[in-house]
């Protein structure tokens, strides 16, 4: 039976909780949801909704490449915003980030993000 291992990447934000940056299980990593925090400072980028995007995808990449995935992995993400009236600004650099196949998603609308972000990304990846 193989053991779950932690993934770990000093280019994404750390944990600010009692979880790990990524979890592979087999063939598959789960990456927990990635704010727009900047790495060095852990401070969230003072923006709008599609740089904050592009913050936490690049995040999330770095988490993916300390896995030696990357974003053609990725197989489902869930997109958590605080303002559905954004959809449109996270959408548009969402789409820069996936291939002619981009991975299943779901997009909800949070109450609330740790840091006071406005979007959070998570993903499942395989590879």
């Amino acid at each position: 039976m193989t053991r779950n291992m932690a993934v770990r990447s000093g280019e994404a934000p750390a944990a600010i909780g009692p979880y790990s940056q990524a979890v592979r299980a087999g063939e598959f990593l789960f990456v927990s949801g990635q704010i727009p925090a900047d790495p060095a400072s852990g401070k969230i980028v003072e923006a709008g909704v599609a740089a904050q995007t592009e913050r936490a995808l690049k995040n999330l990449g770095a988490i993916l490449a300390a896995a030696g995935l990357g974003f053609g992995s990725v197989v489902k993400t869930t997109v958590y915003l605080t303002d559905m009236e954004r959809f449109a600004e996270m959408n548009e650099v969402y789409a820069r980030f996936f291939g002619e196949t981009p991975p299943a998603r779901a997009t909800v609308q949070a109450g609330a993000l740790p840091k006071g972000a406005l979007v959070e990304i998570e993903a499942v990846a395989r590879g």
